[in-house]
């Protein structure tokens, strides 16, 4: 005759684990808002230094070179977050651990100090100075852009950074807890270094730049909802730029970002690049105001503030909310039972 014997847990772990990861995402918040980027041994340089040299390993001008290259690098990052989770101790160990990953992944503090330099700049009428300092923050050619291009400039890059750099690794950490965070990290770090079209990355860096604009579509329409929220006067005409410019923007997820930000800050986005190499870009226009001036500088960094608060809230919901998958049934109150038959 079978015996069954009856194990019963009120879910504690997953409990344990919800709070962790929700209290660390917002402690990790916290520190970037308090503290911005480390200025020595940040992990994302040591994963670029990390990247570099594979890419000297296996660069090859193909595609499949490069799935390769993408695939070792942000399957390695995922790795180690997966092994650092696992290994920490405690409630209190796996929140340090999300905090200290979410700490690194976070660019929003230091966003907001390379757009208000640029400003400061700006202010003063110091306009080859901030040419320069916008230099540090776009891929385009800064030297002959006058004071409404560059604040232009700044603006873009403070909406598409505010998606990509804040709400995507906090959307990511709040569903794959730190391994979602550092593979973010590691996927949109290889999309800036080598997901470019020229003829070096053409093929090699398709790869990254298809997984960085998978990765970024949840969080890009989540900055997009959130400056509607953040901006109920602003709404209507921010869901209208978007509705009806960010399907022109070359970047499925930029699009969104500087298309609300544009709506929302009632300004103008978009327009000719000039980049380095003499390759020009005519991009289509976003938003319906007036040509931006450097008082949308503040404007938009505050605007990023709001999201960035908001994503942080929405990511700890959701990490709070998620309950690992677990065998069995509820047992009586809510518990959760298994059976196991013994001989």
């Amino acid at each position: 005759m079978r015996r069954i014997k009856r194990h019963t847990s009120n879910g504690s772990g997953p409990h344990r684990d919800r709070i962790a990861t929700a209290a660390g995402l917002m402690a990790g918040f916290a520190l970037d808002r308090l503290l911005g980027d480390p200025r020595r041994f940040h992990p994302v340089a040591g994963f670029g230094t990390v990247a570099l040299r594979a890419e000297d390993r296996w660069y090859a001008d193909s595609r499949a070179r490069g799935v390769v290259h993408v695939v070792t690098l942000v399957g390695g990052a995922a790795l180690v977050g997966a092994l650092a989770e696992r290994a920490a101790p405690g409630r209190a160990g796996r929140m340090l651990v999300t905090a200290a990953a979410t700490w690194a992944v976070l660019g929003g503090r230091s966003l907001e100090r390379e757009a208000m330099a640029v400003h400061a700049h700006l202010d003063r009428g110091d306009l080859p100075g901030a040419r320069a300092q916008v230099g540090r923050l776009v891929g385009r050619d800064t030297d002959t852009l006058d004071a409404s291009e560059v604040t232009r400039a700044v603006v873009e890059s403070v909406a598409e950074n505010t998606s990509d750099a804040v709400v995507a690794p906090l959307v990511w950490g709040a569903v794959a807890g730190v391994p979602g965070l550092l593979g973010y990290r590691a996927a949109n770090t290889l999309d800036a270094m080598v997901g470019h079209h020229n003829d070096r990355y053409e093929r090699f860096g398709w790869a990254a730049a298809r997984l960085d604009d998978l990765a970024n579509l949840p969080g890009s329409r989540l900055t997009g909802l959130l400056v509607l929220a953040v901006r109920p006067g602003r709404a209507r005409t921010a869901w209208r730029a978007w509705r009806r410019d960010a399907p022109s923007h070359p970047s499925p997820n930029a699009g969104v970002a500087e298309a609300t930000f544009a709506g929302a800050l009632d300004t103008r986005l978009g327009g000719t690049n000039t980049y380095y190499g003499s390759r020009v870009e005519h991009r289509a226009v976003m938003g319906d105001g007036p040509p931006a001036v450097p008082g949308h500088i503040p404007a938009a960094t505050r605007l990023a503030r709001h999201v960035d608060l908001g994503a942080a809230l929405v990511a700890a919901a959701v990490a709070y909310a998620i309950r690992e998958a677990k065998p069995g049934r509820r047992g009586p109150g809510g518990d959760r039972t298994t059976l196991d038959v013994l001989p």
